[in-house]
């Protein structure tokens, strides 16, 4: 019985802290909409791959308010950007291989 306790008080903690990662922007999230949660699973669908960085900007296009993923997939990193309003995917663009 307490090793399951213990894997499950492990497994929130993992769970937390994943979800509890800091991004660049994070003075503008009062004013997004769409939580960085759904914008993250909004970028993987529409490119697959592991997101290697992410922040919350003020760039035109769109609301003007967008997250951006850096995202890897193999050997190239893509840019996708979404809208931290209405959660529309305004840019999925290659960024270049990345050095070895």
């Amino acid at each position: 019985m307490f090793k399951l306790i213990a894997v499950v008080a492990g497994s929130v903690l993992l769970i937390a802290s994943v979800n509890a990662r800091a991004f660049t922007g994070q003075q503008f999230i009062e004013d997004a909409k769409v939580h960085i949660t759904q914008a993250r699973a909004i970028a993987v669908k529409a490119r697959s791959g592991k997101i290697v960085d992410e922040e919350l900007e003020k760039e035109r296009g769109g609301s003007g308010l967008r997250y951006s993923f850096d995202i890897r997939n193999g050997k190239e990193t893509y840019e996708v950007g979404v809208d931290a309003q209405n959660g529309a995917v305004l840019e999925n663009k290659l960024e270049g291989p990345n050095p070895d």
